[in-house]
């Protein structure tokens, strides 16, 4: 029988984007849906265009702070976790090398290896890199590449303006004081982009990923819109 050898294809795997993918969309479109819900609440409430620009450049910046610092906090905190298992994986292979070779040996025969094969694998890794054996399969990350809180926050805060600013150039693109449908067609065209992009780079359905966020932000609109109109008229 004659083998095939022809190479196969590159295979282009996406959840390795998973992290960062869910950030940057998530940023973009809470920028979009708060600046734009927090600009028609305004406007709803009969207030001039001046003011809701306002209200809309404060809730970029406002905004775009809450995100960076948020992940700012919530990324130190997962690095310094990662730092603390790591030493204490670091401790225990000087204190304890056979318990710790015995328990990597135990990781691998419980994913499917004999135990020979098992204790021959867990020996080479240990002779090779320890530390990084552990980290990556027992502790489940890779210890060089550990959370990066800095880059973090500056990806959220630029990911929220790229979405905050849309309303607010589709108010300043358009006179007058009611700029209602300016802003909801922006925005929901913006809300609809990004959804895809977010669901084509991730590998998933661009339809239903652009619905997803168009009806939910939408909605969000919509409910604020009726709220600052309600609180407009009886103030």
């Amino acid at each position: 029988m004659q083998q095939n050898n022809t190479p196969h294809p590159e295979e282009a795997h996406k959840s390795h984007r998973a992290a960062w993918l869910r950030a940057a969309v998530l940023g973009v479109n809470d920028g979009t849906v708060s600046t734009s819900s927090l600009m028609l609440g305004v406007l709803a409430a009969s207030a001039s265009r001046s003011t809701v620009l306002t209200a809309g450049f404060a809730g970029l910046v406002a905004g775009a702070m809450s995100m960076a610092m948020g992940e700012y906090v919530s990324v130190s905190s997962q690095r310094d976790s990662e730092r603390a298992d790591l030493d204490i994986e670091r401790r225990s292979l000087v204190a304890n090398p056979d318990g710790e070779l015995a328990e990597l040996a135990a990781i691998y025969e419980g994913r499917g290896l004999d135990s020979n094969l098992a204790q021959q694998v867990a020996i080479k890794l240990h002779e090779h890199n320890a530390l990084a054996a552990h980290a990556r399969d027992e502790l489940g990350f890779d210890h060089e590449d550990l959370a990066k809180p800095v880059q973090a926050a500056l990806a959220s805060a630029l990911s929220f303006s790229v979405g905050a600013i849309v309303p607010i150039v589709a108010t300043l693109a358009v006179r007058g004081s009611k700029n209602v449908v300016p802003i909801v067609v922006a925005s929901l065209i913006m809300l609809a982009i990004s959804g895809a992009i977010g669901a084509y780079i991730g590998g998933g359905h661009k339809i239903r990923a652009a619905a997803r966020v168009f009806v939910g932000g939408g909605a969000a609109m919509a409910i604020t819109f009726a709220i600052g109109h309600l609180i407009g008229t009886s103030i």
